[in-house]
This record gives structure tokens, C-alpha cells and sequence, in this order.
């Protein structure tokens, strides 16, 4: 480190850059005062001496509030990574002080959660038990901000089509295969499509669509594939879980898209049928995210390397 760069760390203030964080969350130098229980005067004081050492103004003063200028945008950014890594550095010290050797925060979508992670988690936490997991579901694209932004160690997610989700490109984060699903449509009992042994996403788009919600993987492939067909998707009900949509299609309220082994799992839910989606697309990897496998604390690359294990497996076979 430069002697600059050190001088810069020693004047910068923990309590300032809380403070700050507090002030851009509020807008309000008088409600950032409040909720930290210290002087108006104080905060500005100390707001002060933070635009003086970083020599640039950090926020706009004005009689309805602050609003942040450029450069309070960018130490904004920083400052949250820089408090939210104390928070993780605090709480991971604290559990090594109660025993616990490791701790592991993992975002995850509904598609892996439901199919896989129960069993590989739990026999991670069978060789490892000391290990604390911390496992979130989230949509794909928020699996991917999760990790890029450190709030997750790593992520499990399905990667196609996420440039779609919000017309951004997904974060350029390092991979690793995980499991592999195919989706099915599924439909009541009796359907027209019922009988059917296999069908293209094509043949689907004239029936109303029980999906999950709009940022979800499987609704954002759905949604790419139709407008490549050209074609409407009638997205009439849109839940949040697996167990939601099989109900709701089960009273005749639509048709829906599945992974297969998500199916089989809660068959008993409803009088429906499943029909193998023959698109390219349907058939789907899942992958284990991280911003740099290399370097993840001991315990999450652990749990990394367990859960790859399974696609190292299947390669070994497929050459074998």
C-alpha cells in the first residue's frame, strides 16, 4: 500500500461513513440524527470532515434534505461493501468463538432449492457440522447481484436469458456446472394436451399461463421464447412457489412450465399430468456462482467443491 493510500485509510472514520450511509438512506440529515440517537450538528459536523478528507463535496444541501452528488454516489457504493464486510467479519469471528469452525451465505432459486439443495446441503452438514449455512431463495437475477455485490458467498442459479430480465447484462461472475433439469408443461387431468408424450413450446402459447413471478428463470425463457414465435404469452396468474402453480392449475386455471424433478417431488399435489417440453431450451443447467472460487473463505469453497461434485461424477461417466 502507497503512503498515500494508507494516510487515506487512517483519516477515514468508521462512525462518519455509518453516519453518511444513515444520511443517503433518510435523505435527511435530522431523521439520519434520530435514528442514530446523536445531534444534528454533530452528523453535519461529521458529514464535514468526510467531504474534507475525500476533498469533493459528497451531497447537496437543500430545505427538503440531501440528495448525492456524484461522488457521494461512488463512496456510497463503497462504503456499504466496506460496512457490510465488518458486519460479516464480526459475525464470523463471533461464531468461532461459539464453536462454529465456518459460515457459508448461499442464494439460491426456487428451481435449485426445491429439486437439489435439501439433500446436498444436508450432506454437507452431515460431514461438516460445525459449519453454518446461511441459505436464501432469491430470483436468478438477484442470485447473481447477491454474489456480485458480496452479500452471498456464492449463488445457484439458472444463467440463460438473464441479460432479458431488466435489459442489463448478468454480472461477469465465474461458474461452475452444478445440476441439470428439463422443463415440462404441466396440466389437469383430462387437458386437450394431457395425453400428450412430448410438445413444443409453440403448441403451448394458445393456453393461459400459470407462472411464477416475472423475474423468475423459467418466466423470462417463456417470455423470450414466445416473442420468438411471435406469439402472445397469456400470462394470466403468476405465484411464487412450485406448490401455488400446481394448485392453481389443478382447479383449471391454466397451464404451467415445471422442472421435472420438481414435479415428481410434489406429484401428490393435484390431479395433473406432465408432458416433456421438447425446445432446446428446456432443458436447463444450473450453476454455481461465485465472483472468484479461489478466493472464498476455506469453508465456502468447501461446500463449493460438494456441491460441483455431482457434474464432476456425471463427466467421469459420460467419458468412462
Amino acid at each position: 500500500m502507497k503512503n498515500s493510500e494508507r494516510s487515506f485509510a487512517r483519516r477515514i472514520d468508521l462512525t462518519s461513513l455509518q453516519l453518511f450511509v444513515a444520511v443517503c438512506e433518510l435523505g435527511s440529515i435530522g431523521r439520519a440524527a434520530e435514528r442514530e440517537f446523536i445531534a444534528a450538528s454533530a452528523v453535519s459536523k461529521r458529514l464535514s470532515d468526510l467531504e474534507a478528507t475525500v476533498d469533493t463535496a459528497l451531497l447537496y444541501r437543500h430545505s427538503r434534505g440531501v440528495t448525492l452528488t456524484p461522488a457521494g454516489e461512488s463512496l456510497l457504493h463503497h462504503a456499504r461493501n466496506l460496512l457490510f464486510g465488518l458486519e460479516r467479519m464480526q459475525g464470523e469471528l463471533s461464531e468461532y468463538a461459539d464453536g462454529v469452525r465456518g459460515h457459508v451465505r448461499v442464494h439460491a432459486n426456487l428451481s435449485a432449492i426445491v429439486q437439489f439443495l435439501p439433500e446436498d446441503l444436508g450432506a454437507f452438514a452431515r460431514q461438516h457440522p460445525q459449519v453454518k449455512i446461511d441459505l436464501q431463495e432469491q430470483l436468478s437475477p438477484a442470485v447473481l447481484a447477491a454474489v456480485q455485490e458480496g452479500i452471498a458467498d456464492i449463488g445457484i442459479c439458472s444463467m440463460e436469458h438473464m441479460a432479458t430480465g431488466n435489459g442489463q447484462a448478468a454480472p461477469v461472475l465465474q461458474q461452475r456446472p452444478y445440476r441439470e433439469d428439463h422443463l415440462v408443461v404441466v396440466v389437469p387431468e383430462g387437458h386437450a394436451l394431457a395425453e400428450r408424450q412430448e410438445i413444443g413450446f409453440a403448441d403451448v402459447l394458445p393456453w393461459d399461463i400459470v407462472s411464477l413471478q416475472s423475474g423468475s428463470s423459467i418466466s423470462l425463457a417463456m417470455r423470450a421464447a414466445a416473442a420468438q414465435a411471435g406469439h402472445a404469452l397469456h400470462q394470466r396468474i403468476q405465484v411464487t412457489s412450485l406448490d401455488a402453480m400446481c394448485r392453481m392449475i389443478d382447479n383449471g386455471l391454466g397451464i404451467g412450465l415445471i422442472p421435472d424433478r420438481a414435479f415428481e417431488l410434489m406429484h401428490g399435489v393435484g390431479r395433473l399430468r406432465s408432458v416433456a417440453l421438447s425446445d432446446a431450451w428446456a432443458r436447463r443447467e444450473l450453476c454455481i456462482v461465485a465472483r472468484d472460487f479461489n478466493a472464498l473463505p476455506v469453508t465456502a469453497r468447501l461446500l463449493a467443491e460438494h456441491l460441483c461434485q455431482p457434474a464432476i461424477d456425471a463427466r467421469i461417466a459420460a467419458a468412462g
